[in-house]
């Protein structure tokens, strides 16, 4: 069973799919990385919110109104209050576009090198080997330029 379950983890399918989600891990984290630090800060100055992730409305006040604080999602969820998070799902959108784009120019920059690669003209075919009356042939000619 040990001896099966070594052959069904070498699979070359295997390998590649863990070597793939432990890059798609790290690459989900430099495009959160990109949106929460490069691209959310430069929307907020164009639309003047500073942050998208606290825009939200509240579909049920906490119980406790006294001394909470209205302007983050989170203390009004601690707070037992509801809010509809709308900014969070902005957040959300604007990364999945992002990561959808790089895909879309990976593909696509892999499409293209293996359409290249299939247009590019094949070595040409070797020499058909001579038959035997041809090397018979060769070796009279030979021999008749000798004597």
């Amino acid at each position: 069973m040990l001896k099966e379950f070594k052959t069904f983890a070498m699979k070359g399918n295997m390998v590649d799919m863990a070597i793939g989600i432990i890059i798609g891990a790290a690459f989900g984290t430099v495009v959160k990385s990109v949106v929460n630090d490069i691209l959310m800060p430069i929307v907020s100055a164009v639309f003047g919110t500073p942050d998208f992730s606290n825009l939200f409305v509240i579909l049920r006040d906490p119980a406790e109104m006294a001394g909470v604080n209205m302007e983050s999602i989170e203390a009004v969820r601690e707070a037992g209050g509801v809010a509809l998070g709308y900014g969070l799902f902005i957040n959300a959108l604007i990364a999945f576009l992002i990561i959808a784009f790089v895909l879309f120019m990976i593909v696509k920059a892999m499409n293209e090198a293996k359409r290249k690669e299939e247009e590019a003209p094949a070595a040409p075919p070797a020499p058909p080997e001579p038959s035997n009356e041809e090397k018979l042939l060769v070796e009279i000619r030979d021999l008749l330029a000798k004597g």
